[in-house]
């Protein structure tokens, strides 16, 4: 069965004062999907967000939504950067609810929507609480919940659980997936994480060099039902995947780093 296409990239580049950030950049996100850019720091994957977001013009390349070109159009897809970014003078709900009364919506009528949300997100009795009494696993899954109120159609995920610790990280990336699922959510996430991609993604794409280029499109197919992050990732399947995006990584940074003439003589 072939999926829907919610958002597609085509040869996106962006540069700065003559200097190109990401170069021919081209990937795709189908209806229900979750896929991860996975790079480390430096190499572009916030930039590409932004383009994505509407929030920067790319030097080339455009961005289309359900077949539809958004190139420099903000607000139509969902953004979540790394923080929660709650206002902590409101109340969660009001922090949930604020896209909608942003939209136009009266303050009441936004609050009765999103309280709808509230039970599905874990999040019931947080209603009237400040982010200051939340855990961080709490705030998260309220800015999550906020997120969705912008776009329930894609989210760009930029490595939400980075700041989580090991086993709160464990329990979001797990419970995402679920929320995933129910809310039927098309998710573009990023991480440099290359555990969390595995455990997370159907297809990772790897993003690496100077400029930043996909350098490798890799589906996972792991079957996840039944089982925990810690089975999956002490499982072969998992460690033949980790091994092959280190291939690819280590590669392209002896690509990116030759190796000096008259290293290799003997001393």
């Amino acid at each position: 069965m072939v999926k829907k296409i919610k958002l597609e990239v085509k040869n996106i580049s962006v540069e700065f004062e003559d200097k190109k950030v990401i170069e021919d950049i081209s990937l795709k996100l189908c209806e229900n999907e979750l896929v991860c850019i996975l790079g480390t720091s430096g190499v572009g994957k916030t930039t590409l967000f932004n383009v994505i977001a509407g929030l920067l013009e790319p030097s080339e390349g455009e961005v289309e939504l359900n077949g539809e070109e958004i190139t420099g159009k903000s607000g139509k897809v969902s953004y979540m950067l790394q923080k929660d970014l709650l206002l902590p003078f409101k109340t969660i709900i009001d922090n949930v609810s604020l896209p909608l009364i942003i939209k136009g919506m009266k303050k009441q009528i936004a609050r009765e929507k999103a309280q709808k949300y509230f039970q599905q997100f874990g999040l019931e009795g947080t209603e009237n609480k400040y982010p200051s009494q939340l855990s961080g696993g709490m705030r998260q899954r309220a800015a999550l919940l906020r997120t969705y109120m912008f776009s329930s159609d894609v989210a760009l995920l930029d490595e939400p659980f980075s700041a989580l610790d090991a086993i709160t990280k464990h329990k979001m990336q797990t419970w995402y997936l679920n929320i995933m699922k129910e809310i039927k959510m098309s998710t573009l996430f990023i991480t440099h994480d290359i555990d969390e991609a595995i455990l997370i993604s159907d297809r990772i794409y790897i993003l690496a060099g100077s400029p930043g280029k996909i350098i490798k499109e890799i589906e996972v197919k792991i079957d996840r039902k039944g089982r925990n992050n810690e089975e999956i990732s002490m499982s072969e399947e998992f460690i033949n995947y980790k091994k092959e995006i280190l291939k690819y990584l280590i590669k392209n940074d002896i690509m990116k780093y030759p190796e000096k003439k008259g290293d290799n003589k003997k001393r």
